[in-house]
């Protein structure tokens, strides 16, 4: 089955609640604590204990899922880009 190539993603109605993010990073932890500290401060009343981490097979890299309430466009990319910033962040979904 293909894709319309003219075929638009499917837009997020803001607030969205659940918005997920998961940050892929170094396994140590001076980043885990500034993944966090953006987190809180992009997304007020991060629920923490909803927060997942999963080590990769090597033990190099840990994902870190956080759901939020994503109120906009401009919040979702001000955390991206922020996140994106560190260089032990590897990815930002």
């Amino acid at each position: 089955m293909s894709q319309d190539p003219n075929q638009q993603p499917p837009k997020i109605e803001f607030p969205c609640e659940d918005y997920m993010v998961k940050v892929v990073r170094d396994a140590d932890d001076g980043v885990h604590e500034f993944v966090l500290e953006v987190m809180r401060r992009h997304a007020p009343g991060l629920d923490e204990e909803r927060i997942t981490l999963r080590d990769s097979k090597s033990g190099n890299f840990t994902s870190m899922t956080f759901y939020i309430v994503a109120t906009g466009e401009e919040q979702l990319k001000a955390l991206f880009e922020e996140l994106k910033e560190h260089p032990s962040v590897h990815m930002v979904l």
